[in-house]
């Protein structure tokens, strides 16, 4: 688990810890390449440079403390490169080294062959994810391994087989997002459920096939959501 975080930690201060984390990781492999990293609070700003952020200058401190004063759902960070350049970063190394990488692939990738018993929950926890009591994950529940600090699971929750739990979405071009994904107490999320970086509060249930999507600030305590087919436009001069 990143240093500063322990299993009680709220999310919001996970998802801060996390960010100055990476964006230190960021300054450190752009200092190596050259590339010129940014990070936004938008999904699609320009943001700014990371080296303007750097927590071991004065000037950084301040910059880095202003930036993170008003905290966002998500963040960007851009100008990793595209991956035939020589010079490019690939965007896994800004989540974490290759040796945590490979530990948390392996027990997310062991976790999918367990059915929802509490021993499952015992490795998720000491993989860095926030797992609530009595809370089921079912068979082939794929959870973020490259950020699981990020992921918050509450009490008394059923997480449907071949659901997928995402706290990153990489756009292509060395371009990704990351952000915190929190669901509440008392939730049922059906099988083929998916979600990034979105906040579901309490007594929520989806219906199977459901993707949330990270546009949405937030799932309302009581809700049923459901998947709707997209509407289609017949021409009728075929």
């Amino acid at each position: 688990m990143i240093k500063g975080i322990k299993k009680d930690t709220p999310i919001r201060e996970r998802f801060e810890i996390v960010t100055r984390y990476m964006i230190r990781r960021a300054i450190k492999f752009s200092g190596k390449t050259g590339r010129a990293i940014r990070i936004s609070k938008t999904s699609g700003g320009e943001g700014v440079s990371v080296f303007t952020l750097d927590g071991r200058t004065e000037e950084g401190r301040r910059n880095l403390e202003e930036f993170l004063r008003v905290r966002k759902r998500h963040y960007t960070f851009s100008g990793l490169g595209k991956p035939e350049e020589k010079n490019s970063i690939n965007w896994r190394v800004l989540a974490a080294p290759w040796p945590k990488r490979v530990i948390n692939f392996l027990g997310v990738g062991l976790s999918l062959l367990y059915k929802g018993v509490p021993s499952k929950n015992v490795l998720y926890r000491k993989l860095g994810f926030r797992i609530g009591r009595n809370t089921e994950i079912m068979q082939f529940v794929w959870l973020d391994h490259f950020m699981p600090e990020l992921i918050e699971i509450g009490d008394n929750c059923l997480i449907g087989a071949y659901s997928t739990i995402a706290t990153h979405a990489y756009e292509g071009h060395g371009r990704f997002r990351f952000g915190p994904v929190r669901i509440g107490n008392n939730c049922t999320l059906a099988a083929g459920t998916g979600m990034l970086m979105i906040e579901v509060e309490d007594n929520v249930r989806t219906l199977p096939g459901t993707a949330l999507s990270p546009y949405f600030l937030k799932v309302k305590k009581n809700s049923v959501v459901g998947y709707q087919k997209p509407p289609v436009v017949v021409d009728e001069q075929q």
